[in-house]
């Protein structure tokens, strides 16, 4: 019986170990760095911001809402990845939501933090279609770790340690660009984006 337990408490540990180490998800090897900001100077031509106002100083991407564009503010990293991951931190300042997606010509899919939780969507229809949910408390004003990755029709994530996955054949479509979004006020650092065309 002792055995018994023993074993569980080392499986629970090993679990929670493999979780926090933000392991790949879905593919069998490491793909290569494509961007890693530090955030302390201007972003490069690979970046362009279409809504809101991203500043880059001190290490740190701070991200704000400019309410007159009618629209939440979105970075565009303009590399299509077939295979991709990509690694952050982000802090809500207060309510809002932070999103990781891929377009073809239109959007294709997203991961979508709020305060409810974690969720994958595709964007087939619109509005965009919720696939997969985590609920967990999402807190603002504290650090989080997100990963995300996709590779054919599968897009996965895992926000600070759990994990989430998904798979449509709308996620296969080509990708022509990654973006990220957020809600009000945000702040981002530790960005790197990794991936295969």
């Amino acid at each position: 019986m002792k055995t018994t337990h023993a074993l569980c408490a080392l499986l629970a540990v090993s679990t929670f170990t493999f979780a926090g180490d933000a392991k790949p998800l879905l593919h069998d090897h490491e793909l290569p760095v494509l961007a890693a900001p530090d955030f302390k100077g201007p972003l490069d031509a690979s970046f362009s911001i279409a809504k809101g106002k991203w500043t880059p100083e001190g290490g740190v991407l701070s991200v704000l809402d400019l309410p007159e564009e009618k629209h939440i503010p979105v970075l565009h990293h303009k590399v299509g990845l077939a295979s991709a991951a990509i690694d952050l931190e982000f802090f809500l300042e207060g309510p809002g939501s932070f999103l990781v997606g891929c377009d073809s010509t239109k959007h294709v899919g997203r991961v979508v933090v709020n305060a409810a939780g974690l969720s994958i969507a595709e964007d087939s229809v619109k509005p965009s279609h919720t696939i997969a949910k985590l609920p967990m408390a999402v807190k603002p004003d504290e650090w989080h770790k997100l990963h995300v990755e996709w590779e054919g029709d599968q897009m996965a994530a895992t926000l600070d340690g759990k994990e989430l996955r998904a798979q449509h054949t709308f996620l296969a479509t080509p990708k022509s660009r990654s973006w990220l979004a957020a809600g009000k006020s945000v702040k981002v650092r530790n960005l790197k984006i990794s991936g295969e065309k």
